[in-house]
C-alpha cells in the first residue's frame, strides 16, 4: 500500500534490534496468548517494522479499536516508542499511507477537565499494557484510572476502573472533518456521528454511534471547535461530549458501545443485537473463544516458543482484513452502506484491502481456508462493481488512488477456478472485460491505466507519460493469463478465449536480452536508455528491475527460456541475493523506507519488506536447484520475522507479509494464484495440523528438523514418494499426510527433473 494518488511513499524494512513488548513469557496454554497485537508497531516514517497498531478486534471486524498515541488524523495512530496516550479508538486503519476514515475515541480523565488531544494525554508503560487479539489493558498513570475493551464486529464493551475523585469524566471525541454529540442524561446515553475521513466516500457518508454507560452523569458538557460549553449537544467541524460524576476508589463504570455506517437506529440496533445485557466479561469470553476457534484451525507443534508466537501473531493479522463493511438490519437481513453511491442496499460488501498487496498470498489463503468467505467477499466485488461501475483495486472504504494493476482479477478466477461459488460470476466476468479496457477518469489506479497502448503494442511505453510501464505490462499480463483460464472455464468464445492467452504472453515484449531483465520500452519499441536495474520507481512500482522480473507468476518456464535456459535464469536468482544492496533512488528524489529496509535486511537487494519479490525465492523450483529455495526460504524465516515489536522487514500490508510467513512456515505457497498449485519451501516446525473447512485434516510432518536441518531430503504424501515440487490444492482439499525428511545438506537430485517443476503456460504450448 503505498505511493497514494501519484506516489504515496510505501514501506518497508528490516531492523536488528528486538524490542521486548508486552506479552508474558510463561508458556501459553491458549492460543491466543500466542499472538502480539504489537508485532509492528514500532515503526515510523522513515522506517517500518510492519507499520501496524495494535488492531483489537473479531477477525475481519467491521470495526477495529485501538490505544491511540499520535494526534488526531495521523496515520501512525500507535508507536511503540510512544508513552502517551490520548485515547482509545475506533479505527477503521488499512494502513498509515491509506489513513484512517470513521474514528472517533473515548477517554477517561480525572481532576482537572482536559479535553484535548495532548493535553490530555497519560503516560502509560508497556509493563502495564495487555494486548490480546480480543482484549486490551492499560493503566493510564496520570489519571490512576485503568482502560479495558473488549469488541464484537460493530459493538464494543469497555470498563474503566477509576480511583477515588470528585472529578471522574469520560470524553467521547468525535474528532474532526464534521462530527455531532447529543447527550441524553436520563438514558445516560450519548449518540452522535462522526464523518472524518481521507477520500474514497460518498457525500452523505457518516458513522453513527451511540454509547450506553451504567452510571448516572453528575456533569455535562460539550465542547465545539475547541471551546468547551455547557451543553449537552453540539455540532461542528470537530466536537465532543462530556459526561462526569464522583468515583469510589476501584469503582468500575462500563459503557457499552456500537456504530453503523446505515442509520442511528442501525447502531441501537447493533448495539442491542451484539451486546445487549451481557457483561463485559461475556463480551471477553465470547471474543476469545471466536479467535481460539480460528487461530486452531492451523495447530502447529515444535519449533520454539518465540516461533509460535511469530506464527500465531502473523495468523491473526492474516485474519483481520478485508473488513465487513456490511450489517444486519431489523429482519436480519444482510445489507449495507454503499461507499460508492451512498444508499442502503441489500448484500455483502468487504472493504479495506489493496489487492497490489493481497493477491498474492491473503486471498490464496482464504479460497484454502475460508471458502464460504470467500465466496461472501466475492459476493461483495459485485455489488461494487454494480454500484460504482468498476471492480475495487485500492478500496478505503470507496475506491482510492493507490498503486497499480487489475489485480482483482486474480482474486476473482483463484476463487472459482478453485470450485468456490455461490456468486455471480457472469458479472464479475463482465467486470474483468471492462478493465481490459480502461481506467476510472477520476481514480488511476481502478482499471487499467495505459489500456490502450498495452492492448495495441503489448506493453506500456516507457516515454509516454504513464508512470510504473513495466511494471503495468507485468501486472496486465499476469491478469491476462488469469481471465485465460477463466474464460476457458467459463466456455467464452474461442476468439475472447485466444485473445486474453495471446496477452498473458506480453511480458516478453518488456524483457531485455541484453540485461536479462525487465526494461522500460519506448513507443517506437527500442528499450529505455541509460538503464539502471538498480533505479526504484520509474519503469517499476516500489522496486526495481532486480525485483520486479520475476513477475511472470504465470510463466516461469518461459521466463526461464528467456534467460537462456536452466543455468542462465538460477545465476539470474543468485544475482539478486549476490550484488549488493545499492540502490537509485532519483526518481523519488529521496530514499523511500522501502528502500531503506532492503539495504539494511543483509539479503544483497532481495527486498522482502516490498511484496514484489516475496514470491522470487520459491522459484528455484522451476530449475535443478529446488534446494536453494529451501535455505533462502528458512532465512527469510528465522531473520526478518520476530513477534516482537520490530518483527516485520518491512510493511504489513493487509496481512500480506504475514500471510507469506504463515504459508512458508507450513512448507508451501501460491506463487501463482489462478493455478491450482502450492510451492514448496522448507516447512518450520515439526508438525502442522490443518482444519480444513470441509471437514478434512491435512498433516504436514517434518521429521529431523531443527535450525540446521533446513534442506528436504525426501518427501512422501500420502505413504508415497512424492517427487513434485508443488501441491495439488484438490490434494490439501481432500486431507492427508505429507511427511518432508529434512536434512542438514541438499538433497540434490531431487525434483530436478522438468516433470517436478511446477505449472508454467510454456508447458501448454
Amino acid at each position: 500500500m503505498k505511493h497514494f494518488l501519484l506516489i504515496c511513499l510505501g514501506a518497508i524494512l528490516f531492523s536488528c534490534t528486538s524490542k521486548v513488548s508486552t506479552q508474558s513469557t510463561t508458556t501459553p496454554t491458549k492460543l491466543v496468548d500466542m499472538v502480539n497485537p504489537l508485532m509492528g508497531t514500532d515503526s515510523e516514517f522513515k522506517l517500518s517494522n510492519g507499520n501496524t497498531y495494535p488492531a483489537i478486534a473479531r477477525p475481519w471486524g467491521m470495526n477495529f479499536w485501538t490505544p491511540q498515541t499520535g494526534k488526531m488524523g495521523d496515520g501512525w495512530g500507535y508507536t511503540y516508542d510512544s508513552y502517551k496516550i490520548q485515547g482509545f479508538k475506533q479505527t477503521h486503519q488499512p494502513s498509515p499511507w491509506i489513513n484512517d476514515y470513521a474514528a472517533f475515541s473515548l477517554m477517561p480523565v480525572t481532576g482537572e477537565l482536559k479535553f484535548k488531544g495532548a493535553e490530555r494525554a497519560s503516560w502509560f508503560s508497556h509493563k502495564a499494557e495487555v494486548a490480546q487479539p480480543h482484549y486490551y489493558k492499560v493503566y493510564l498513570a496520570d489519571y490512576d484510572v485503568t482502560t479495558e475493551f473488549t469488541p464484537t464486529d460493530r459493538a464494543v464493551s469497555f470498563r474503566f476502573t477509576f480511583p477515588e475523585n470528585d472529578n471522574s469524566y469520560i470524553l467521547l471525541d468525535a474528532f474532526d472533518g464534521g462530527s455531532m454529540v447529543k447527550i441524553i442524561p436520563e438514558e445516560r446515553k450519548i449518540v452522535g456521528y462522526c464523518q472524518n475521513n481521507h477520500g474514497g466516500v460518498p457525500a452523505n457518508f457518516k458513522n453513527y454511534f451511540v454509547a450506553i454507560f451504567d452510571k448516572d452523569f453528575e456533569v455535562v458538557k460539550t465542547w465545539k471547535d475547541e471551546n468547551l460549553q455547557e451543553t449537552t449537544e453540539a455540532q461542528s467541524f470537530h466536537v465532543g461530549g462530556i459526561v462526569g460524576f464522583k468515583t469510589k476508589k476501584g469503582e468500575e463504570v462500563n459503557v457499552k458501545l456500537a456504530s453503523s455506517f446505515i442509520s442511528a437506529e442501525q447502531a441501537e440496533l447493533n448495539l442491542s443485537r451484539e451486546i445487549g445485557d451481557k457483561s463485559f466479561e461475556t463480551i471477553k469470553a465470547e471474543g476469545e473463544q471466536i479467535w481460539e476457534k480460528e487461530l486452531g484451525r492451523i495447530k502447529v507443534e515444535g519449533g520454539s516458543e518465540a516461533e509460535q508466537k511469530t506464527f500465531y501473531s502473523c495468523l491473526y493479522r492474516t485474519l483481520l482484513f478485508p473488513r465487513k463493511f456490511y450489517e444486519f438490519d431489523a429482519d436480519n437481513n444482510i445489507v449495507h452502506y454503499s461507499p460508492y453511491n451512498g444508499e442502503v442496499l441489500p448484500g455483502y460488501m468487504f472493504t479495506d484491502n489493496g489487492f497490489w498487496d493481497t493477491f498474492r498470498a491473503v486471498f490464496p489463503f482464504f479460497t484454502l481456508m475460508y471458502p464460504d468467505l470467500n465466496s461472501q467477499i466475492m459476493e461483495g466485488l459485485v455489488n461494487t462493481y454494480k454500484e460504482s461501475g468498476w471492480l475495487p483495486e485500492w478500496a478505503s472504504p470507496g475506491h482510492r488512488g493507490c498503486m497499480i494493476g487489475s489485480n482483482s482479477a486474480s482474486l476473482i478466477a483463484d476463487s472459482y477456478l478453485k470450485g468456490i461459488r455461490d456468486y455471480d460470476i457472469e458479472t464479475l466476468y463482465e467486470a474483468m472485460i471492462k478493465n481490459t479496457k480502461g481506467h476510472m477518469e477520476t481514480v488511476e489506479s481502478v482499471g487499467r491505466f495505459g489500456a490502450e497502448y498495452y492492448n495495441k503494442l503489448g506493453y506500456v511505453p516507457y516515454n509516454v507519460g504513464i508512470n510504473e510501464n513495466t511494471a503495468r505490462t507485468l501486472e496486465y499480463a499476469y491478469a491476462d493469463y488469469c481471465i485465460w483460464k477463466l474464460a476457458e472455464e467459463l466456455g467464452k468464445p474461442q476468439e475472447e478465449i485466444d485473445l486474453f492467452k495471446q496477452r498473458a504472453r506480453n511480458f516478453h515484449n518488456v524483457y531485455d536480452p541484453e540485461s536479462k531483465l525487465m526494461r522500460g520500452k519506448n513507443e517506437d519499441g527500442t528499450f529505455q536508455s541509460p538503464f539502471s536495474p538498480y533505479k526504484w520507481g520509474d519503469a517499476f512500482t516500489e522496486g526495481n528491475s532486480w525485483h520486479y522480473t520475476w513477475s511472470v507468476f504465470q510463466d516461469i518456464e518461459g521466463l526461464k527460456q528467456l534467460m537462456g535456459g536452466n543455468d542462465d535464469f538460477v545465476a539470474m536468482l543468485d544475482s539478486v541475493f549476490v550484488v549488493p544492496p545499492i540502490f537509485d533512488d532519483s526518481y523519488y528524489g529521496g530514499t523511500i523506507h522501502e528502500i531503506r529496509e532492503m539495504q539494511i535486511a543483509g539479503m544483497g537487494n532481495y527486498a522482502h519488506g516490498n511484496q514484489p519479490i516475496q514470491h522470487m525465492i520459491y522459484l528455484y523450483n522451476y530449475s535443478d536447484q529446488p534446494w536453494k529455495t529451501q535455505a533462502h526460504v528458512r532465512e527469510v524465516l528465522t531473520k526478518l520475522y520476530s513477534y516482537q515489536a520490530d518483527g516485520y522487514c518491512g510493511d504489513e500490508d493487509n496481512g500480506q507479509t504475514s500471510a507469506w510467513y504463515v504459508f512458508s512456515a507450513m512448507g508451501f505457497y501460491p506463487v501463482s494464484p489462478g493455478t491450482d498449485e502450492y510451492v514448496l519451501g522448507s516447512p518450520l516446525f515439526n508438525k502442522i495440523t490443518v482444519t480444513l473447512e470441509n471437514g478434512n485434516e491435512f498433516v504436514i510432518d517434518a521429521t529431523n528438523n531443527s535450525k540446521e536441518n533446513v534442506y528436504v531430503n525426501d518427501v512422501v504424501l500420502n505413504g508415497e514418494t512424492y517427487n513434485k515440487n508443488f501441491l495439488k490444492h484438490a490434494t490439501i482439499q481432500n486431507g492427508g499426510e505429507l511427511v518432508f525428511d529434512m536434512a542438514s545438506q541438499p538433497n540434490k537430485t531431487r525434483g530436478t527433473e522438468t516433470s517436478s517443476f511446477p505449472y508454467s503456460m510454456t508447458f501448454e504450448e
